[in-house]
């Protein structure tokens, strides 16, 4: 992770953690975050690819990405992005009055409108796009509109989400972080319309996730669920290397790159590996014996400032939530874990849920564990039109658009 405007921002999102205080042989991915990114221009950016052009060893593929808040994007920046093949990752918080609650600019206005024009000026230029979801106190219990206004409105096809957690003091944190059952059931009711609908066209990372450690593979998808960490690294704009992003303080730098050390020395190092062994080492006896342990892994150390059951310290703020979505998906991970053992696609899954939903009343309960009706909740009717992103401000009819491109 390189952060070139360090923790300098053109907005003032209320729960940015910023405000608050390893590369392999083959492949080299570079992930531009902030801050925010685009205040460097975009020379800054030309001089960065000619930088990497000239240090590349022989054969070495270096892949750039972007966070950005999308509010900076303009046609050149797209057009910019597009011919040197960066994956734009785009803050977007849901619809409107979801987004604007936090995600402000320095005057406290709202930026909805600006993101939504910029994130049009991406599609024009065919930039490939993944939509980056905070979830917060505001939009923590509405997780099928959310998902839906992403899929139907936006059109997007990859999704991160992101539970906010700021610890404030003891066990409690802020009002603008979700809960724990917020966030479990958050991932449930996304996970109920992306089974029936959109398995094999829409990516959650957090779905991948899981489904890897159902797999067996401990080590896949997000950082904050593989069993050890210590490779996601923070390079800050003046050469400073620290543990993680979450990590920006004194005792867990790791040195200067230019000051004699490599990068990759600095990530091999025993500071460094030891950190990212502690993560698995100090999980309390409650984790360790937890039936979802090996798909949780107890969550990143930063949020584990809760107490469990039985008094011991170190567990996870999000543990309710965990909990409550790994077991609800325990029986579809295993169908599409089946399907793909016996070489099969896993949209299978569909065919697996229609079967169930084909014997099931209109006033039955939800299958989601919501409390609501069949008929009320997932079961209701789905709209798959994708509407321009120009139409959310009413300046035109919804139209039919085709999907956005896979990536290569």
């Amino acid at each position: 992770m390189s952060k070139p405007t360090g923790a300098i921002c053109n907005l003032d999102c209320e729960y940015c953690f910023f405000l608050s205080r390893r590369s392999s042989t083959k492949e080299i991915v570079v992930a531009f975050q902030g801050g925010e990114p685009t205040l460097m221009g975009i020379d800054f950016f030309r001089r960065t690819l000619e930088l990497e052009a000239q240090y590349a060893a022989p054969g070495q593929r270096i892949l750039n990405t972007l966070q950005t808040n999308a509010t900076l994007i303009d046609d050149e920046w797209a057009a910019f992005l597009a011919e040197n093949h960066f994956l734009v990752g785009v803050s977007i918080d849901g619809p409107r009055e979801l987004h604007d609650r936090y995600r402000v600019d320095k005057g406290g206005k709202p930026t909805f409108e600006r993101v939504i024009a910029d994130l049009d000026a991406l599609k024009r230029h065919d930039v490939e796009w993944n939509a980056l979801v905070t979830l917060n106190a505001a939009n923590g219990d509405r997780g099928r509109e959310v998902y839906r206004f992403l899929r139907n409105e936006l059109g997007a096809s990859f999704i991160q989400l992101i539970p906010i957690v700021e610890h404030e003091e003891g066990e409690r944190a802020s009002a603008r972080s979700i809960s724990g059952a917020q966030y479990g059931r958050f991932l449930i009711d996304v996970f109920e319309e992306w089974a029936r609908h959109d398995v094999g066209d829409v990516f959650v990372t957090m779905f991948d996730t899981a489904l890897a450690h159902w797999m067996g593979m401990d080590q896949a998808g997000m950082c904050v669920h593989a069993r050890t960490c210590g490779d996601a690294v923070a390079l800050e704009h003046n050469g400073d290397l620290y543990s993680c992003d979450h990590y920006v303080d004194p005792e867990y730098m790791l040195g200067n790159i230019t000051q004699g050390r490599t990068l990759l020395e600095l990530v091999e190092s025993p500071q460094q590996r030891t950190f990212g062994r502690a993560k698995e080492d100090t999980l309390p006896a409650y984790c360790r014996s937890c039936d979802v342990r090996f798909a949780c892994n107890g969550g990143c150390p930063k949020d584990r400032f809760l107490t469990t059951p039985d008094g011991e310290p170190g567990l996870h703020y999000l543990c309710e939530g965990y909990q409550r979505f790994f077991r609800h998906v325990d029986e579809p991970m295993n169908v599409m874990t089946g399907l793909l053992r016996r070489g099969a696609d896993a949209t299978g899954l569909r065919d697996w849920y229609s079967a169930a939903d084909a014997k099931r009343a209109r006033n039955d309960p939800c299958s989601c564990g919501g409390g609501r009706k069949w008929k009320k909740c997932h079961g209701a009717p789905v709209a798959h039109d994708l509407i321009p992103s120009s139409a959310i401000k009413g300046q035109q009819a919804p139209l039919k658009r085709e999907p956005p491109r896979e990536s290569d």
